[in-house]
């Protein structure tokens, strides 16, 4: 390949049990999603964003949680819709959680995957039932996924370090050019941006009556800069400032003063951002004021899609180079991204 080019769907990371009646709700299956588990119904993604009560996600949830069983039958259904069978299919979770979850996943990963869907929210059929075969399959951690897009993508072959600033981590490695997968060691983990957006929710609970909005309102509202409460448009411009501050002088910086050592730091020609939190200036700004000396701060393009590109691409190289069957996976706590070669 001489260029990359990567396909990503991506849906809202939330589920709620689903209503009785949704026909004709959506256009098409990425917004109609209405996923069976066990004897339940559960609607996905925008659907129940649109349509749900009070649609969830837990936090860095494990693999024999209810949340990364829907979100994962549900990217399966997806990937199916768009390539067939058999695929390969490379996920991970954040390095902090990551040891505990590996055997897990990895044995609920490599099989054939019955889903069972509701067609009727976006067609004239009822419920379909389907077989997804994950003919190969590995876990990796987040943050070394992003370090192989970093290489494969930007042509890096020096020493550098990968932040990842996600939605429930913030992550640090040092990828060296030596081992397997061009990076090893991971130096620290630390709270994510859910950080600033608990911060930011406390302090429009001070000023204004939130309702019952779940997290994802507010993450959506940082990230916008601003919200909707109580029929009015509230600006929060100057409060995204301050959260955002606090939460690179509260977590970022004192773990970032942890995390590596001067003989990595003599080493490292560059720092790459991913993640989310590497799409506000405001954090990007103050990762470059505090290494304007010593390295340069780099955020690649669509910096909160290089994990699940780094997935694909490890998906890739364990089925032998096929990429139109290699499929990368993100169950991210604010969206799930999937993730296949154009």
């Amino acid at each position: 390949m001489n260029k990359l080019e990567f396909e990503i769907t991506s849906i809202p990371s939330l589920f709620e049990t689903a209503p009785a009646i949704l026909d004709k709700t959506a256009n098409r299956l990425e917004k109609g999603l209405k996923i069976k588990h066990g004897d339940k119904f559960y609607i996905v993604g925008e659907l129940a964003e649109n349509e749900g009560l009070m649609p969830h996600k837990d936090i860095n949830c494990s693999p024999d949680s209810l949340d990364y069983k829907i979100l994962f039958k549900s990217a399966l259904l997806l990937i199916n819709s768009k390539i067939g069978n058999p695929i390969s299919v490379t996920t991970g979770f954040p390095f902090a959680t990551y040891r505990i979850n590996r055997a897990e996943a990895q044995k609920n990963l490599v099989k054939d995957h019955n889903i069972e869907h509701d067609a009727s929210i976006y067609s004239n059929s009822l419920v379909r039932r389907m077989v997804v075969e994950v003919k190969s399959g590995q876990i990796l951690p987040e943050v070394l996924a992003s370090s192989v897009a970093v290489r494969a993508i930007e042509k890096v072959e020096e020493d550098f370090f990968m932040l990842s600033v996600g939605y429930g981590t913030f992550e640090t490695m040092f990828s060296t050019k030596t081992s397997e997968f061009s990076t090893q060691r991971a130096a620290s983990s630390a709270q994510g941006i859910v950080y600033a957006v608990d911060l930011l929710k406390d302090e429009l609970n001070n000023k204004e009556y939130t309702g019952m909005q779940n997290d994802r309102y507010f993450d959506m509202a940082l990230q916008n800069g601003y919200i909707f409460l109580n029929r009015k448009k509230v600006n929060i411009a100057d409060i995204r400032v301050e959260v955002l501050n606090k939460y690179y002088d509260d977590i970022i910086s004192p773990h970032l003063k942890r995390a590596f050592t001067d003989k990595e730091f003599s080493k490292a020609k560059a720092i790459y951002l991913s993640g989310g939190g590497a799409l506000y200036p405001e954090l990007v700004n103050r990762f470059r004021e505090e290494f304007k000396d010593v390295l340069e701060v780099i955020v690649p393009e669509d910096p909160n899609h290089l994990a699940v590109k780094g997935y694909c691409l490890s998906s890739s190289k364990i089925n032998g180079g096929d990429t139109a069957q290699a499929v990368g996976i993100d169950l991210g706590n604010s969206s799930t991204l999937i993730c296949t070669f154009r």
